[in-house]
């Protein structure tokens, strides 16, 4: 993920030292380099994928559908799992639910990278994201436990939050420069040396103790198959995509009673009656659904239209996703300054005018202009994002903050990847048509979340002291 994320933070705690405390306590600074390691890999493997598809389309085949689904079996997967993957990590430990989460997608990783065909490629990405969903509420859970003084905490925090966009905005040069080297499947297997060295730095972190957390299996079952029915419908064609949009329908409607009734559901349908968490979900939602949108699609327009290798593709994003990281920090100083709303409203007005200016982009513009006009959509990704996870945080109980933020995670990564899927079918029929018709699209949405957000009125928010950007 490029932008930076609020995770649910379960209240892991370290257990005793062995030896009756005769051992020296282990430095915090291992458990911080292990949480930015497993946070970097996830983040790396949702970007690098992108400059990797035209080669992988090359050597699989498959076409655009199958291309597609390299992305969105892993995000939606992710997506779907990170509802519940915080409760799982309370019950088995932070710790333990690390290290079983890098493991596995090392393991798929590496199975990805030998994979023989697109279909098994596709069914180790499921694998990643089902790992990745494990991994990443556990990374902020073991540097809250290992920092037990608050300025200490706050400061490793933004380290492994600027470690996770810093992560993103490489990826795709990342990508290129392996795949220019060797090929497609470099870009999986790095993540092995990257893996083990994860699990060395938390072997030698203090355990995280166990705690009871409840679990909604049925919401969490039928949230994955309405998730994966939307995308199938999305992406394919025919009777099946008929036959996946009703068993989405039916599957959304089962998750919906679900949650009205159970004692400790997935997702709080109450949340939703805060005007503001609505209004930042959508926001996070839409801004998720044009930068990945246009992250994909640029990826196969900069290879296949402009016939650029996949390292030039990824340098042309390296200005577009390196913004991330200083509009994060602009967003937090004026968050302190002026509250929420602000910078939440300014960062959606400047991504809608940077699509407005894309809609001109066509095969015979310059690349260094079109990685420039490419600038805006991230700039103002990077500037909304904070304020809005703390706006939706500011919003709900200090008890309900875990679940929210789970919450509004999930639904940025699901827009993403329906964006990924809507887009991609566009694209296939007529590239520049298909082109416009996603901006238009994405632009559309970011107006609609802009006048929801100012609508909330000044009132509504207050300036947080000592914010950090999320």
């Amino acid at each position: 993920m490029t932008e930076q994320q609020t995770l649910p933070v379960p209240a892991a705690t370290e257990s005793p030292a062995r030896g009756q405390g005769t051992e020296p306590r282990p430095s915090p600074t291992l458990t911080l380099v292990a949480s930015l390691l497993g946070f970097a890999l996830i983040l790396l493997d949702a970007s690098v994928v992108n400059v990797a598809l035209p080669s992988m389309g090359s050597d699989l085949g498959g076409g655009m559908s199958g291309l597609q689904w390299v992305v969105d079996a892993y995000t939606v997967t992710f997506a779907a799992l990170l509802l519940s993957t915080g409760a799982f990590s309370d019950r088995i430990g932070a710790s333990r639910a690390y290290a079983i989460g890098i493991t596995l997608f090392t393991l798929a990783s590496v199975a990805c990278a030998l994979a023989p065909g697109l279909g098994t490629l596709i069914g180790f990405r499921v694998v990643q994201g089902i790992a990745a969903a494990v991994v990443l509420p556990t990374t902020l859970a073991l540097v809250r436990q290992a920092y037990a003084d608050p300025a200490q905490r706050r400061r490793a925090v933004s380290l492994w939050a600027a470690g996770g966009t810093t992560a993103s905005a490489l990826g795709p040069v990342v990508g290129g420069a392996l795949i220019t080297a060797w090929d497609w499947r470099a870009i999986f297997l790095i993540n092995l040396p990257l893996g083990l060295l994860a699990l060395a730095f938390v072997s030698r972190s203090p355990h995280s103790a166990r705690r009871a957390a409840p679990l909604d299996l049925p919401g969490q079952l039928t949230a994955v198959v309405a998730l994966a029915g939307l995308a199938f419908a999305v992406i394919e064609e025919g009777t099946l995509a008929l036959v996946a949009l009703g068993v989405a329908v039916a599957a959304l409607a089962a998750f919906l009673r679900i949650e009205s009734r159970h004692p400790h559901p997935v997702v709080p349908l109450g949340l939703f009656r805060d005007r503001t968490v609505a209004v930042a979900v959508g926001a996070g939602s839409a801004i998720s659904v044009a930068f990945y949108g246009m992250l994909f699609v640029f990826s196969l327009f900069f290879q296949q239209v402009r016939d650029q290798s996949a390292l030039t593709a990824g340098l042309m994003f390296l200005p577009m996703t390196a913004t991330v990281v200083g509009a994060n920090v602009l967003s937090g100083r004026l968050a302190n300054r002026y509250g929420p709303r602000p910078p939440m409203l300014a960062g959606q007005l400047i991504s809608l005018a940077g699509l407005l200016l894309l809609l001109f982009v066509d095969k015979d513009t310059p690349l260094l202009l079109t990685a420039a006009l490419l600038v805006p959509l991230s700039a103002g990704a990077g500037l909304a994002l904070p304020p809005l996870t703390a706006a939706m945080m500011d919003a709900v109980p200090a008890e309900r903050a875990g679940v929210a933020a789970g919450v509004l995670n999930a639904a940025r990564q699901v827009s993403g990847g329906m964006g990924v899927a809507v887009f991609g079918a566009l694209v296939a029929d007529g590239f520049g048509s298909g082109l416009r018709t996603s901006l238009a699209i994405s632009a559309a949405l970011l107006a609609v979340t802009a006048l929801a957000t100012a609508r909330l009125g000044k009132g509504q928010h207050r300036p947080r002291g000592g914010a950090e950007a999320a």
